[in-house]
Parts: C-alpha cells; sequence; structure tokens
C-alpha cells in the first residue's frame, strides 16, 4: 500500500529515469534551430569534427579501458564479470557522453532534410507521398539515451524503433570500432540498412548489411562499415567461422563492441540458449540409421503430459504398459519402455541392449541412433518442425517460421528424420565450433535492445545480460484496443470463427494479418479462404523465396 502511494506521488522508478532524461531533450532541442541553419555540407562536417573529439576521448582513456578489459578476463564469478562489464561501459560512455547532443541533433537534423526529400521517399517507399520517417520525437530521443546507455527501450509498435537506432547508431560509430544492429530475419536487415543507410551517408557514415548468401570477401566489407545490420544467426556463425580460421587476414568481423538488438526479447530470451553449431563430415557409416529406423517406424508411441506424469508417480502407475515409447514433447524427449525395449532388441537381432544391472548400454552408438529415430517420430513432424524440398530435409527455424538450408540437426536427429521420410542420408556430421546467442551477446562491450514487450522479462534481463529495461512513452496517447483472448470448445469452431472474422473485415476494406504456428494450418486457412473466394496471400516457410514481394503487396 505504501509503495503504491509513493508511486503516485513521486511516480514509478520508470517515470523518474524518464524525467531523468528530459535535461537533454532540452538541450537538443535548444542546439536544434543552430544545426538548422548549416549547409548540407556544414552539417556533414559535424561528423568529422565529433569523430576527433571521440578519439581525443578515447586516447585519454585507453590505459583505463585496458586495465577493465584484463579484468574481465581475469574475472571468475559472475559478480566479478558483472562488475568488470559495467566497468567497460562507464568508460566508454565517458568518451561518448559529451559529445551526445551535438551527436543526436546531428542525426535528428539530418533525418528532416533526407526522409523530407521527395527523391529519396520515391527511391525507398515507391512514391513521393509515401514519406514514412522525419525528425525525431522527443520520445524518440529519449529512446536513444536509453540504447546508448545500455539498457532495453521498450517502445509500442508503431513508435519508430528503427529510426530511433540510428541515433544511438550514429554515435557509437563515431569512434570507428563499428555498431551491429541485429535484426531477426534477411529481410529486416537489408531493408533497414536500405532505409536508414539514406541518413548515415548523407551524414558521412558508411552502411552494410549481411544476407545468407553472402561470400566471405562481401561480409568484410560489410563488417568494416560503420553500421552493419544482420541477423543474430548470420553475426553468431561468422564469429564461430572466424575462429575457425587459419589466417587473420580471412576473418571476417572486427572486434564486438557496440550492438542494439531489434525484438531483444526473442533473441535473448525466447532464443539465449539456440545453440549456434558448425559441423564437418564424420567418417561413420550411415547404414545403421536405416537399419534402425525399419524397427522404431512401427513402435506404438504414448505422448505424456506433466500433469500425467505427477499424476502416474503419485498413484505408482506404469504409463509405458500397452506403449513401446514415452514421449514428452514440452521437454524434447523419448524414453523406451519395457515393451519397446524388447521390439528393439529383436528387431536389432541382440541378445541383450543393455549390460549388466546397472542398465549402462551396452553399445552406445547403438542407444543415440534409437533414441534420435524415436524423437524423429514421436517430436519432430514435416511441415512443423521441417520441411521436404529437392529431396532434402530443411529446418523451419521454430521462431521465424523460415526455412534454415543449409542447417542440420546433431547428434544424428537430421539423419534420423531422413531415414523415416525414406531419403537420402547426407553423410554423418561432427561438432566443429558451437556457441549459444546467450554467450555471444554477452561478449559485446556494450549492448543494447528493442522491442515492444520487455518490462516482463526486465528481472531475466537484468540477472543474465546486466539489462536495464526503461519503457518509452507514446508520442501520442495510445488508443490501440488490446482485446481479450477468445476460447472455442473445438479447434474446428476455432478455424471457423477466425473465417468468419477476416471475411467480415475483408468485407469493410480492412487488412488483417494472421499467425500460425504451423505450415499446415497456414495453408487450411488458405484452402477455407479460397473456398469463401477471399482473395488473400499465404507467407510461410514453403513460400519464403517470395517474402519480399509478398510484403511489399501487404
Amino acid at each position: 500500500m505504501l509503495g503504491i502511494l509513493l508511486s503516485k506521488v513521486f511516480g514509478t522508478k520508470n517515470d523518474r529515469e524518464v524525467r531523468r532524461l528530459q535535461p537533454l531533450v532540452e538541450a537538443i532541442n535548444l542546439i536544434g534551430p543552430e544545426f538548422a541553419k548549416l549547409s548540407d555540407a556544414g552539417l556533414r562536417a559535424r561528423t568529422d569534427e565529433l569523430r576527433e573529439k571521440a578519439a581525443a576521448g578515447e586516447r585519454e582513456t585507453a590505459e583505463e579501458l585496458g586495465q577493465a578489459r584484463e579484468m574481465l578476463e581475469l574475472a571468475t564469478t559472475p559478480q566479478e564479470k558483472s562488475r568488470a562489464r559495467k566497468a567497460i561501459r562507464a568508460i566508454l560512455d565517458a568518451v561518448l557522453d559529451p559529445i551526445l547532443p551535438d551527436a543526436f541533433a546531428t542525426v535528428r537534423e539530418g533525418a528532416r532534410r533526407v526522409y523530407d526529400d521527395a527523391a529519396v521517399a520515391e527511391r525507398l517507399f515507391g512514391g513521393a507521398d509515401q514519406k514514412r520517417f522525419g525528425a525525431h520525437f522527443d520520445v524518440q530521443l529519449i529512446g536513444g539515451f536509453a540504447l546508448h546507455q545500455g539498457k532495453i527501450a521498450e517502445m509500442a509498435t508503431g513508435e519508430g524503433k528503427t529510426l530511433v537506432a540510428t541515433l544511438p547508431a550514429y554515435l557509437n560509430a563515431l569512434t570507428g570500432h563499428g555498431v551491429h544492429v541485429v535484426t531477426v530475419n534477411d529481410f529486416l536487415a537489408k531493408r533497414d540498412a536500405m532505409w536508414m543507410g539514406e541518413l548515415y551517408k548523407f551524414l558521412g557514415l558508411t552502411v552494410g548489411f549481411i544476407q545468407h548468401d553472402m561470400d566471405p570477401v562481401e561480409r568484410q566489407e560489410a563488417y568494416a562499415a560503420d553500421v552493419t545490420y544482420g541477423t543474430n544467426n548470420e553475426f553468431g556463425f561468422d564469429y564461430l567461422r572466424d575462429n575457425m580460421v587459419v589466417r587473420r587476414e580471412s576473418m571476417v568481423q572486427r572486434e564486438l563492441h557496440f550492438a542494439i538488438v531489434d525484438e531483444v526479447d526473442s533473441i535473448l530470451i525466447d532464443e539465449a540458449r539456440t545453440p549456434l553449431i558448425i559441423s564437418g563430415p564424420s567418417e561413420e557409416s550411415t547404414g545403421l540409421y536405416y537399419e534402425v529406423d525399419q524397427v522404431t517406424r512401427g513402435l506404438k508411441p504414448r505422448h505424456v503430459t506433466e500433469a500425467e506424469q505427477a499424476k502416474a508417480k503419485a498413484d505408482g502407475t506404469d504409463l509405458g504398459v500397452g506403449y513401446d515409447y514415452i514421449v514428452d514433447e514440452k521437454n524434447h524427449t523419448v524414453v523406451l519402455t519395457e515393451e519397446g525395449e524388447e521390439k528393439c532388441r529383436r528387431g536389432l537381432g541382440k541378445p541383450n541392449l543393455f549390460a549388466d544391472e546397472e542398465e549402462a548400454l551396452a553399445d552406445m552408438e547403438l542407444a543415440q541412433h534409437i533414441t534420435a529415430s524415436l524423437r524423429a517420430y514421436g517430436i519432430y513432424k514435416v511441415d512443423v518442425d521441417y520441411m521436404l524440398k529437392d529431396g532434402k530435409v530443411l529446418i523451419v527455424d521454430e521462431f521465424t517460421g523460415r526455412l534454415m538450408p543449409g542447417r542440420r540437426w546433431s547428434d544424428g536427429l537430421h539423419q534420423a528424420v531422413e531415414a523415416k521420410e525414406r531419403l537420402k542420408i547426407e553423410q554423418e556430421n561432427q561438432t566443429l565450433a558451437t556457441i549459444t546467442f546467450q554467450n555471444y551477446f554477452r561478449m559485446y562491450d556494450k549492448l543494447a535492445g528493442m522491442t515492444g514487450t520487455a518490462e516482463t522479462e526486465a528481472m531475466e534481463f537484468h540477472e543474465i545480460y546486466d539489462l536495464d529495461v526503461l519503457v518509452i512513452p507514446t508520442n501520442r496517447p495510445l488508443k490501440r484496443a488490446e482485446n481479450e483472448d477468445v476460447i472455442y470448445r473445438t479447434v474446428n469452431e476455432k478455424y471457423e470463427a477466425v473465417v468468419d472474422e477476416i471475411e467480415n473485415l475483408n468485407k469493410q476494406g480492412r487488412p488483417v494479418l494472421v499467425g500460425t504456428i504451423s505450415i499446415e494450418r497456414s495453408e487450411r486457412l488458405s484452402r477455407m479462404l479460397k473456398r469463401r473466394n477471399v482473395p488473400h496471400a499465404v507467407l510461410n516457410a514453403r513460400y519464403h523465396e517470395m517474402e519480399a514481394e509478398i510484403t511489399s503487396r501487404a
């Protein structure tokens, strides 16, 4: 009760932090008219002046920064590493904070001139009347402050996060170490680099972007730019590849200086433990996968929930009676029952799958093959987790719904799925290098993020990455209606209701975006809409090559 009363009187911690940044906004607004009087060349010259000041600040703090980096290398506990990272961040900010108002004012005035240009609007958006950006609003300046300070800016959808990122990206790029802006897919990386690149280039900075199909030379050029856009996957895999090259000149990345992560909750929380793996061919035979598949193909699974497992444990009942293996989809695990073990033993012609009373597997390789095959049948579904294309199994990214060509599951799972689908099994791979997104992004000197939903994960961001969340006010009062969830008794009823709603909105001339959890469901909805003659486009992993075209028409 006291906390609620105090927050009403003094405001919440977030409100106080936003108010604390207000003097910076006023300082930029104060010098704005002065910058507006400069010619284009004069405004561009501000970049060189600011670069010189940043270089001078770096020279003064070089020794102190070196000591802080050494402290991080020697740190052994999370607390020591946290202190070292904060020290590095404080030194970097001490160099740039004195020039922050001038830098932000430069970007703001540059944005006004660039995006007010009819030729730019025609080139970027297909028409002079399609202007999408302009000078930064005051609340966008606050978002820029938060990102520069190594925080997460929570901004409502439509508040211009893409433009906000130009403020801290420009400021931190003045040191010459490079800034990485992380997006969730290649399309956004290229689009944002093109849209915001007009502003960076106008101000005298270089901009690059990374795409999946780029060769090493193209990647080196992109990373050499002052600001580089790319996906979390591409940044992570380039880091792994750089650690495997023989010669230093073959590396594509520079130092990991400053990263601004878009959709930060998805990348740093949802995908945090996702391992990036680079594999190489091993010399093991693939024949055993087919042999195991012939046996596991006919086994009977039982899919269980956590509640069922807890109840069975309390009641002392055996969930495996009458089944060959138990599938726990939530934890992605499979367990053979006694009946299933006996069927595998007979089918594979083994006198005993297990050795001695400790149940240590007599053949670890065989056990791994059986487990991989059971997971392929019990957990991984076609058109949900993977697609079949040109005789290959292509993984569908569970977070973006896009295909991941060239990526393969590890621990024999990919081969087991190939055997399940009766395809040619590619040569088995062994792991050569791996890292999780969590460990990769914690290596940056400074890390910041943007999203529309971060406050609910604020504690995790702070504990794992030393990142605080700042909720940025909207430029105008938010009028968006947040509707309650609607629950239906059956899937069929739900789909009929969805199609009814789409049809009604379509008759009103209102566009509709429909998200589904699998390719199969998106195409089911598409068939239902076709029966009602509702015009629509389907964008899923099956049509990922058409993403740009479909998105441009949306």
